[in-house]
């Protein structure tokens, strides 16, 4: 049975968009929530508090560059700062961005990605499963969408997806018309391992990595 759940996302949002509809299906997950970035954002950052408590999560904020420009950030520091923001216990599972995004393309989300990778292919963190999500846009030709061939791929009951879209356009306030709420997935996919060898050999033999 899986109970203790970590969850490592760039943004406050992208808990909600990847993986908020699996949360808010298992109320008896006991889940932790990390976002890397916004936590100087008074505004974005007291919507992530209240995401969390309509998920019934705890959490935490880093504060990563997040500029516009979208700089890389050195691998070692978003590498430092998640064992620095993980709560000190072994997990069931760690839930996180593909090293690949979700759409084209947002670099925190692959750097994020491939640092978390790369920590539990370590050993770094204590963690039995490590599930990523599983979303493409065809090179911007459409919204993101869960990945039909992905280990696990859940259509979200109408309910949950409510749910699920109030927390995008109320709790976030982005307008109907927005991209987050004009993607919000209806479901939800994420490949997941039990193996850092097979693991890093789907890394490494993707089919869906950036150009």
């Amino acid at each position: 049975m899986i109970k203790n759940v970590v969850l490592i996302v760039a943004h406050p949002d992208d808990e909600t968009l990847w993986a908020g509809g699996t949360i808010l299906g298992n109320p008896s997950l006991n889940c932790y929530i990390i976002s890397l970035c916004r936590r100087s954002d008074a505004e974005r950052s007291a919507k992530f508090f209240q995401a969390l408590k309509i998920l019934n999560s705890d959490g935490i904020m880093g504060d990563l560059d997040d500029g516009p420009d979208q700089f890389p950030v050195d691998e070692k520091e978003i590498g430092q700062l998640i064992l620095e923001l993980l709560p000190d216990r072994h997990c069931d599972v760690i839930i996180t961005h593909s090293p690949f995004g979700e759409y084209t393309r947002h670099k925190r989300h692959e750097e994020i990605g491939k640092a978390v990778f790369k920590l539990w292919n370590s050993g770094k963190i204590s963690a039995s499963e490590l599930w990523i999500f599983a979303y493409e846009d065809g090179n911007k030709d459409y919204f993101p969408k869960a990945i039909e061939n992905a280990h696990s791929y859940s259509k979200l009951t109408k309910e949950i997806w409510m749910r699920k879209y109030k927390m995008i356009t109320e709790t976030y306030g982005f307008d109907p018309k927005s991209w987050e709420a004009e993607t919000t997935p209806k479901i939800e996919a994420f490949w997941q391992f039990t193996n850092p060898f097979v693991a890093k050999k789907w890394l490494d033999q993707s089919e869906y990595r950036n150009p």
